[in-house]
């Protein structure tokens, strides 16, 4: 060695370079046949917006993602000189990240496009991309998207709310609702007592001479406490009932909302969550007295839709990475991507991240053409809950899986792939965790016969396509007729369920002349539904054609 170069002790080899910008659309063949497949010709000048986003996802706010979630948001209660201020101060890819998105009508397309046959399917393409980027500030974008419906209720609200909702674009000023350019809205319900039994919920309201209401009380999990208003439960003279709480009064004073603290959380660090207390805050009626749930139910179906969506991003972003880091790594004499074993376990990953996206895409479907189709309504009301069960679930054992393809790369925070892990059990808790989703299934199905109906409807359309999948629904159907101990066996229903309707949404996906994608259906079939394959990813039949499917995942 001279001692030009003595300094030098290795040379960096056999390692992967940073993933390059792609798009988030056009490079994911999964994504666009499992959406194509469900949109109107009517739609396909969308293919543009879809395509824009998907690069802008793809390259600048994967960027914004990362600062967001390396610099937390900071509560702000006090001003220099002791006034109130109740303001939480985020990093300025926060905003970048929200104005990006709601510039792209993350946040409402549904809605800007309402009655339009494929609305939610190509909301749903938007919010699945963004949440690729980041998935914190898709927690405001999907109370914001969710709100319209509850919202329609208030007769007596301002036109101006719905308005500015539908059609404004991101205003992060703390102004009266009247005076901004655009609007988000969030949610609270949870209280400390009850948890997802709002029925236990003792924040009161008191009616006012002028028709608004008092709030006093509190909501221990209070996301995105800057939204410009919030929904909230509360115990009105009729009963539990639904409220609209704005941040800032029309006269320009805060509303009477203490932050107390924010959530020191597993993950999603870009997002705020907070404690508040009500302390004789302003609030509006939403709806009548005594029917806050069934206010508030339509949504909290579409921020479970969003679950969906959000885990099913989740496992594919994770996939992605896989699939990037096996490719340009080499062991053992071999890349890592054309090891047998490594490819079982890569291609096992791709059908379960199919098998997701798919079912989503369909509820989606389902969703929008709920209004006109009592088939389509009733399977929204269902699958949701499977789905949102059940995909929610999968994710962490999904994300770490794709984390080991990375080794110990995929454990340092250098990488994204830590903050993907903290990420991935979030869904299976929001909106109602595993067990209130399973019980949510057996009320629609012991209370709406429709549904059971719109299910057995759906499965049957695929039949005779796959022995497996035939002898699932045979056993199913039996399962379902059985009224035995519903609740004790709840879980393995909805479990069962959801596996039936993930095949069926594959079986049905057209192939266009590509084999790999009849292979994912009947490898999924044969692999989730014949028993064909152990518990861990990774354990698929030696028969499966492995390189095929691992092709339709990358990028």
């Amino acid at each position: 060695m001279t001692s030009s170069n003595r300094f030098v002790t290795h040379l960096v080899e056999n390692q992967p370079t940073i993933l390059a910008p792609y798009n988030l659309w056009r490079d994911d063949a999964l994504l666009r046949v499992f959406v194509n497949q469900h949109l109107p010709p009517s739609h396909q000048h969308e293919e543009g917006l879809l395509d824009n986003y998907g690069q802008l996802a793809g390259h600048a706010l994967m960027n914004h993602g990362e600062l967001a979630n390396k610099n937390k948001p900071i509560l702000q209660t006090f001003d220099r000189y002791g006034r109130r201020t109740d303001n939480v101060e985020f990093h300025p890819s926060y905003h970048a990240l929200m104005e990006s998105a709601m510039q792209h009508n993350v946040h409402n397309y549904s809605w800007k496009h309402e009655g339009i046959d494929g609305a939610h399917t190509i909301r749903a393409v938007l919010m699945y991309m963004h949440y690729q980027a980041e998935s914190g500030t898709s927690c405001p974008l999907t109370m914001t998207h969710a709100a319209i419906p509850a919202m329609r209720y208030g007769k007596n609200l301002p036109p101006y709310y719905l308005d500015k909702v539908i059609n404004g674009v991101y205003d992060p000023r703390a102004l009266p609702a009247s005076q901004k350019h655009g609007l988000t809205i969030g949610m609270g319900m949870t209280e400390k007592q009850g948890g997802s039994d709002v029925r236990r919920n003792t924040t009161s309201a008191y009616k006012q001479s002028d028709g608004s209401y008092n709030i006093i009380g509190h909501k221990f999990f209070f996301s995105a406490p800057m939204c410009d208003a919030h929904l909230i439960l509360a115990q009105a003279e009729g009963g539990l009932s639904c409220f609209l709480l704005p941040k800032v009064l029309e006269n320009g004073e805060l509303n009477n909302v203490r932050i107390q603290r924010l959530k020191d959380k597993l993950g999603d660090w870009s997002n705020a969550s907070s404690e508040v207390e009500f302390q004789d805050a302003t609030a509006y009626l939403i709806g009548e007295e005594g029917r806050g749930v069934p206010v508030i139910i339509d949504m909290v179906s579409l921020t479970r839709l969003d679950c969906m969506i959000g885990s099913s991003a989740l496992m594919r972003q994770s996939l992605v990475h896989a699939l990037h880091h096996v490719s340009h790594r080499d062991a053992f004499g071999k890349t890592l991507i054309n090891q047998p074993l490594m490819q079982n376990v890569l291609a096992d990953l791709t059908i379960e991240c199919a098998a997701a996206t798919a079912l989503t895409m369909r509820v989606a479907k389902a969703v929008d053409s709920a209004q006109n189709d009592s088939h389509e309504a009733a399977l929204a009301r269902l699958a949701t809950a499977i789905g949102k069960y059940w995909i929610c679930k999968r994710t962490p054992m999904f994300v770490n899986e794709a984390q080991e393809c990375l080794g110990g790369i995929g454990y340092v925070e250098e990488n994204p792939m830590p903050r993907y892990y903290r990420q991935a059990p979030l869904n299976s808790i929001w909106e109602g965790s595993g067990n209130v989703q399973c019980l949510d299934v057996l009320r629609a199905l012991a209370k709406e016969p429709n549904v059971k109906e719109a299910l057995l409807k759906e499965l049957k359309t695929q039949a005779g396509k796959n022995k497996y999948y035939d002898i699932h629904l045979s056993k199913l159907f039996d399962e379902l007729s059985n009224t035995q101990n519903m609740e004790t066996r709840s879980r393995y229903l909805t479990e069962q369920m959801a596996l039936a309707l993930q095949a069926c949404s594959l079986l049905s996906t057209p192939h266009n002349n590509n084999d790999a994608f009849i292979d994912i259906a009947h490898t999924f079939c044969e692999s989730r539904l014949g028993n064909a394959s152990g518990f861990a990813l990774g354990t698929l039949p030696d028969t499966t054609p492995f390189e095929r499917i691992i092709a339709l995942g990358q990028v």
